[in-house]
């Protein structure tokens, strides 16, 4: 047993991702590649939550359809001039380069903080796949309003769910990818056909004639339901755009773009930005209106597409949960160094699924994932400064990582110093991180400046 555990670990040791160093040029992957796996994550289980809760905070339809357009518009430009020029640059993950530029102290605090908010993310998709697993298990799934567990049912099963998550994850890019380029198409397809058919609940004519009058009048028709803010338009934009914050504006996906072969893959992010928080979100509006707006992603797709329809919902939170675990696991190795990637993602996996038990997560995922991405965002602009900022001005470069101090003292003072701003801001939740973005890139860069002059 012990020589077989060993050959196991050793194995999975061999799972070598560049983790620690520039990725090898031989090792750049296709366009394609890029394209499957954004397909794969943001075609999504979440999509099921988020596309439904615009219909419940009361989003009218034309609104709806022109912040999405404009909105992820804005987030595949920020993928392809703030995020792969640096990663392609570097050939780094965030949380090796940020070393240079913040000191190993606060980079670890900082890549705690990512890791567990990776986490609570990567929790949330596998509680929207144990919405669907539960249903012909007859497991009590959470409702709208639940913080904890409903039952020791939903514990054991998210689980398990958990586990299957977490062996794909500990695969890396290769791996996440083949999967996602299998499963996306056909979720996607699960989606449209499921949207489809809850379209004659809603009086839609097989002509399609009423179409965008019962989208106005019975899906999204402005008004929104019981304990819900109402949303216009802007919110619809700047959600669009945020939603991935931490991703693109925050360069976690420096992870992914290191293997890229020229910056402009960047532009790829639009297989994920389209027909996932375009195009599911639609269908996914369509199909909580055909159930009443009840909030059950699982029972909205078994009712949509029968039992296709909470495959899909598994797949769509598989394939999300894996490169949000891998991300995680990146970033705790910097806080292990002594340990290989898979390791890593074990750790992470396992406190994403002690955390998937709780629904609240899900509940709540549009406050929380402007959260995050707030969280982590001044960071960005911090990397952001002193990779294409500094040299225009003629300031130096990664002199914390020159000098060999822990912690990048002007670094911490303004991450603390714009998540303080922006705790008091008076905007809503979902407009706050731009101006806390150009807080953070402009103080970062004057306060150089001015130790430059001293």
């Amino acid at each position: 047993m012990p020589s077989r555990l060993s050959l196991l670990t050793s194995r999975m040791d061999a799972l070598y991702e560049y983790d620690r160093e520039p990725v090898a040029p031989q090792q750049l992957k296709t366009g394609w590649q890029f394209a499957s796996l954004f397909a794969g994550e943001h075609v999504a289980g979440t999509e099921f939550v988020i596309g439904a809760f615009f219909v419940l905070h009361g989003v009218n339809a034309t609104d709806l359809i022109a912040g999405l357009l404009a909105g992820n518009l804005l987030a595949v430009l920020s993928w392809t001039f703030i995020c792969a020029p640096i990663a392609v640059d570097t050939r780094l993950t965030l949380y090796w380069y940020l070393r240079r530029i913040a000191g190993p102290g606060l980079t670890a605090i900082y890549n705690v903080a990512n890791a567990v908010l990776y986490c609570i993310l990567a929790g949330a998709m596998i509680a929207v796949s144990a919405t669907a697993i539960g249903l012909p298990l007859g497991v009590r799934t959470p409702a709208l309003t639940d913080v904890y567990p409903s039952s020791f049912g939903w514990v054991l099963l998210t689980f398990a769910t958990g586990a299957a998550f977490v062996t794909l994850a500990i695969l890396g890019f290769e791996g996440l990818s083949r999967f996602a380029r299998v499963c996306a198409p056909w979720v996607l397809v699960i989606f449209v056909v499921g949207a489809i058919a809850m379209l004659p609940r809603l009086g839609v004519h097989a002509n399609l004639d009423n179409l965008w009058e019962t989208s106005r009048t019975k899906i999204w028709n402005g008004v929104a339901s019981p304990g819900q803010d109402k949303f216009s338009i802007w919110h619809v934009v700047f959600f669009a755009w945020f939603c991935n914050l931490a991703m693109h504006v925050g360069l976690s996906d420096m992870a992914l773009f290191r293997y890229a072969k020229h910056r402009a893959y960047g532009l790829y992010s639009a297989f994920g930005m389209y027909p996932g928080h375009t195009l599911a979100w639609l269908c996914s509006g369509i199909m909580v209106a055909g159930v009443d707006r009840q909030m059950d992603p699982g029972m909205m797709a078994a009712e949509a597409a029968g039992a296709a329809g909470p495959v899909a919902v598994v797949l769509a939170g598989w394939t999300t949960a894996n490169p949000t675990l891998y991300r995680a696991g990146l970033a705790l190795q910097c806080v292990t160094p002594n340990w290989p990637r898979w390791r890593a993602t074990v750790v992470a996996g396992l406190v994403t699924t002690l955390l998937s038990c709780f629904p609240v997560i899900v509940m709540r995922l549009l406050d929380y994932v402007a959260i995050y991405g707030l969280v982590l965002m001044p960071v960005g602009a911090i990397v952001v400064a002193e990779h294409w900022l500094f040299p225009l001005l003629g300031i130096p470069r990664h002199m914390t990582g020159a000098t060999g101090r822990m912690i990048n003292g002007r670094a911490a003072l303004v991450w603390a110093g714009t998540l303080a701003v922006c705790s008091v801001l008076p905007l809503h939740l979902f407009f706050r991180w731009l101006p806390g973005y150009i807080l953070a890139l402009v103080s970062y860069t004057l306060l150089h400046l001015r130790w430059r002059r001293e």
